[in-house]
């Protein structure tokens, strides 16, 4: 077994295993959610102190949640199949490659599956499911998700840095059940021209949205999705051809490889591919990060706080990316972000290139 460590101080010595932060979600089986007959799912995060989770949802054809009460906000991109929404505040109709965030508070009066539908979904809270006259008919809560992992022999991804220095039990026999994008060039989920489509003041189809390339790191492009002033979060896709150089995670960061493979920290020579999901934890260093093979590398990113450039352990700063770099470098590439429409709510989100009707 290896030896246990804790993490101490700004600058944590730390041996990690390459995929402590890891979960090939094309090993997982799909959970039926108690609270919602015909919703599966994949839990990969859960967090007792924030309550936030993180899972990839399974939605049959026909199936229809009805009467959603975020309470807190979520994020979604759509990998496969639609999704139509309708009631409330929201109403798209969804297909793959969307991306949306809905804020805490929204009510999603039906959520209905038009054709079998698969899509990762981030919650900054507890989903409330009403029934008649408005009462709570169930919770579905970090709690729960941690519940529902444990009794599948499901190993969730750690939290912190500390929980990520702890050996990992070993996960138990479960069935595999891969996403319906795994063996697929999923890349055309957010690479594909087309033309620019408003589905809703919170959701955008990520193909619309323009790569934008920094000329100091011509090989890795972004599509600015989302930026909140309130929190500091934002959202990519992110294609990583090149060597991203050595950095802090100050804020938490997730991801997920949708087409090439990733060279992750002390992880195989072969890398990780499609459907791995990854957690970063505050404070998490890289030394380097890079595309393995010749294949474009595209991932989502959530990326929840600053990220610290240097030019190697215990050397000056070199640069550090907020949300105010992205905005910034969105409102200088032509890329437009709007406000969100509802009220108090401090998110932008991408639409159209400057100029566009």
């Amino acid at each position: 077994m290896a030896e246990t460590r804790t993490a101490e101080g700004y600058n944590p010595e730390f041996d990690p295993t390459g995929i402590e932060g890891g979960i090939d979600t094309n090993a997982l089986p799909w959970v039926e959610l108690p609270q919602q007959p015909g919703w599966f799912v994949k839990p990969l995060r859960s967090s007792s102190e924030s309550g936030f989770f993180s899972l990839i949802c399974r939605l049959p054809a026909g199936v229809d949640a009805h009467n959603l009460v975020l309470l807190g906000g979520m994020d979604l991109t759509l990998l496969s199949g639609r999704l139509q929404l309708a009631g409330g505040e929201i109403s798209a109709d969804l297909f793959p490659g969307v991306f949306g965030y809905v804020p805490a508070n929204t009510r999603i009066g039906s959520m209905r599956a038009t054709e079998d539908a698969e899509f990762l979904c981030n919650c900054y809270g507890a989903i409330a499911f009403a029934g008649a006259n408005d009462g709570i008919r169930s919770l579905l809560t970090a709690r729960d998700v941690q519940a529902l992992a444990g009794q599948q022999g499901i190993s969730l991804v750690p939290n912190t840095l500390a929980e990520c220095m702890q050996p990992r039990g070993e996960a138990s026999a479960v069935e595999a059940q891969p996403l319906a994008i795994a063996g697929t060039d999923a890349a055309e989920l957010v690479n594909e021209a087309a033309a620019m489509e408003m589905l809703h003041a919170h959701f955008i189809d990520t193909r619309s949205v323009p790569w934008i390339v920094n000329p100091d790191l011509p090989d890795i492009a972004l599509k600015v999705l989302r930026v909140s002033e309130e929190t500091g979060v934002v959202s990519l896709i992110v294609r990583h051809n090149g060597v991203a150089g050595p950095h802090y995670h100050l804020g938490a960061a997730d991801f997920l490889v949708l087409n090439g493979r990733i060279g992750y920290r002390a992880g195989p020579p072969e890398g990780y591919g499609p459907g791995v999901w990854f957690f970063e934890p505050a404070g998490a260093r890289h030394e380097a990060t890079q595309r393995i093979g010749e294949e474009d590398l595209i991932y989502t990113a959530n990326v929840y706080g600053p990220i610290q450039f240097d030019s190697g352990r215990d050397t000056p700063i070199v640069a550090v990316q907020s949300w105010m770099q992205y905005k910034a470098l969105a409102d200088t590439s032509g890329v437009r972000l709007v406000r969100s429409t509802l009220p108090g709510d401090a998110t932008h989100l991408a639409w159209a290139p400057l100029g566009s009707a």
